[in-house]
């Protein structure tokens, strides 16, 4: 017979929480309180640890997972708890998702995913909050997500429906209509947002080619001709660690060959928002194939050395873009890829739906025109200037276009319809590149061409 000291011991048992589960909810953490970026927290944190590929793997794809779906996870919770789900404390609502991540979306044993999130929870909430947390999972689980689901499904409004049950704020539910003005498109994105995406892979012409890499059952992409798809990670890959290859969306590579294809016979480039590097370092590789000087320039110091690595010792400069003129140098191709509200590149950087809100569109907006009339007002007689953002919503597109052109009667708009790959239908609105994820299996990416006149 078991005593009492006994029964309490073994109810108190130290939390045996699974050391994957317990990265994950540390780095959904601080994306979600932080502000972290998952794309930045989650390699350093899998790199530090013992993990072998399998646990890896879960643990990527859980936590991706879990920020794309957060919303839909938060819908059901909602149906179970018995108090307002926007009340419940942080950790709480955290290890509830993860929970519900496993359950509906995973190939994880029901038993395991309650049982394992539960364990967490005693772990990082304490014994309360996880008790709280197993009567969630346990209700949640006892009914398939379809029912869960049911009342979202009979809801009338298009955008609030299709919000919940593709887990998008309402807000970019209806940037995306007013774009496609169809429901049907508009619900293929969202399930394309939904879906994980292994790297796409970029030459770097003059420092590598596509032959070196068909030993590891490389595929060309579709429409790009640097770029590459292949089973391995980033870091197996040589040249990438090098820095004679890197990683790139397919819509960023077709930016960069379209916009060095409008500046052919321009001397000098400028990449005026360089960001982390990529575009930079493939247009830094082109400019130097074709004989062209580049130069980038980044806001931020890290980032700026970051580019210094894979630009081939071309000149880096910091600062803010809209100063760019008190360096007191013109140029004959400017390409400003602007900072944006991110929205095209959902199915790589889950959190931004949840980060971005409308008022930061207002003010990024302001700080597009800012950009683009600095880029211009150094931009030589005949010079081509490339106004590109990560963003299909119509504020940072089609009406920034408008206002470029109003603001700068020196500037014609070029069609880039010229300069588009063989076979890429669809991706042309209003003289820009406009690409889509459901079509064309790229980042939403958006590309407008000037030249100017006087």
């Amino acid at each position: 017979m078991i005593s009492v000291v006994e029964a309490r011991r073994n109810t108190f048992k130290k939390p045996k929480a699974d050391p994957v589960r317990l990265l994950v909810f540390d780095v959904l953490t601080e994306v979600n309180h932080r502000d972290g970026y998952s794309n930045l927290l989650l390699p350093k944190a899998l790199e530090k640890s013992a993990f072998d590929q399998r646990d890896k793997a879960f643990a990527t794809e859980l936590l991706y997972g879990t920020l794309r779906m957060q919303g839909r996870h938060d819908y059901v919770l909602a149906q179970v708890s018995d108090r307002p789900w926007s009340e419940v404390d942080t950790g709480i609502i955290d290890v509830a998702r993860i929970g519900l991540q496993q359950i509906f979306e995973m190939r994880v044993p029901m038993h395991a995913a309650v049982s394992e999130t539960v364990e967490l929870a005693r772990k990082v909430l304490g014994e309360s909050k996880a008790s709280f947390v197993n009567a969630l999972l346990r209700k949640v689980s006892s009914r398939p997500l379809d029912e869960w689901m049911a009342p979202a499904n009979q809801i009338r409004d298009d955008v609030t429906r299709l919000s919940i049950i593709y887990s998008h704020p309402e807000w970019i539910v209806s940037a995306y209509f007013d774009l496609l003005k169809d429901y049907a498109e508009v619900e293929k994105l969202l399930a394309a947002n939904n879906v994980p995406t292994k790297p796409t892979f970029v030459i770097w012409p003059g420092r590598s080619n596509l032959a070196e890499f068909e030993e590891f059952g490389s595929v060309p992409t579709r429409f790009s001709p640097y770029g590459f798809t292949a089973d391995v990670t980033p870091g197996s890959l040589e040249a990438v660690r090098r820095s004679r290859a890197g990683v790139q969306d397919e819509g960023s590579q077709l930016v960069a060959h379209i916009f060095a294809q409008a500046a052919s016979k321009s001397r000098s480039w400028l990449d005026i928002c360089a960001g982390p590097g990529g575009k930079a370092a493939l247009l830094s590789s082109l400019a130097h194939v074709g004989n062209h000087s580049f130069t980038a320039n980044e806001i931020s110091q890290v980032r700026a050395d970051l580019v210094s690595r894979v630009v081939g010792g071309a000149p880096v400069w910091v600062g803010d873009a809209r100063d760019i003129s008190d360096h007191n140098q013109r140029f004959d191709a400017i390409l400003a890829d602007v900072p944006c509200t991110g929205i095209g590149a959902l199915r790589r950087r889950p959190e931004v739906r949840w980060r971005r809100s409308v008022k930061d569109l207002r003010e990024l907006v302001k700080l597009q025109e800012e950009i683009s009339d600095a880029a211009i007002a150094i931009l030589n007689v005949g010079g081509v200037f490339g106004y590109a953002t990560c963003s299909p919503h119509m504020a940072e597109t089609s009406i920034a276009v408008s206002d470029i052109l109003k603001r700068h009667p020196e500037l014609q708009q070029i069609d880039v319809s010229e300069y588009l790959p063989v076979g890429l239908e669809g991706a042309v609105r209003d003289k820009s590149l406009s690409l889509w994820t459901q079509r064309h299996n790229t980042d939403a990416m958006y590309l407008a061409l000037f030249r100017r006149s006087a």
